[in-house]
């Protein structure tokens, strides 16, 4: 890994928050060197989740309802792989929060968000680790998630500038 030109705490959270924004948005733009390890740290953390998504485990629960009868609800909980996992990518991303889209009122936006207390990890598991999964599956490969597209030099300081996007 490179260093950039930085301490190793300042280094490793300007990457995590790099990466946690290509996984977030798709695309970012950055610096060749900086593109290089992101993406490196991006596919290693989607080969992660790939890999683990689909362990599950069905859990019988007793919850009491509004009457205050007790009912059994079935609930599909993380397996120990999947925990393991999430609680990684959990420690090598920064947690984002749902934005309220345009014209949403608070009632419909805290409704769509109730239920999912890190967006951007169900995203990863829920998307990413289904669609790339997929393609390894049809490819028989493994990798290539991200992508780099060189736009050249930049005016202020001649540094090589290149966009980082997810494939």
């Amino acid at each position: 890994m490179r260093k950039l030109g930085k301490a190793t705490d300042a280094r490793m959270a300007m990457l995590k928050g790099q990466v946690t924004d290509l996984l977030w948005y798709g695309r970012i733009e950055t610096t060749l060197s900086r593109g290089k390890d992101v993406a490196r740290m991006a596919e290693k953390l989607l080969t992660l989740a790939i890999n683990n998504y689909t362990d599950t485990v069905e859990v019988s629960k007793n919850i009491k309802n509004d009457t205050g009868e007790i009912v059994v609800r079935n609930v599909i909980n993380d397996g120990p792989k999947k925990l393991a996992a999430r609680r990684r990518l959990m420690a090598n991303l920064y947690d984002v929060q749902e934005r309220k889209e345009r014209g949403e009122s608070k009632s419909k936006y805290f409704a769509r968000i109730r239920d999912i207390k890190h967006p951007l990890i169900e995203k990863i598991f829920n998307e990413y680790a289904k669609k790339y999964d997929a393609r390894n599956q049809e490819t028989k490969q493994g990798g290539g998630y991200t992508r780099i597209l060189r736009l050249g030099k930049r005016v202020g300081d001649d540094a090589e500038v290149v966009i980082v996007e997810l494939v």
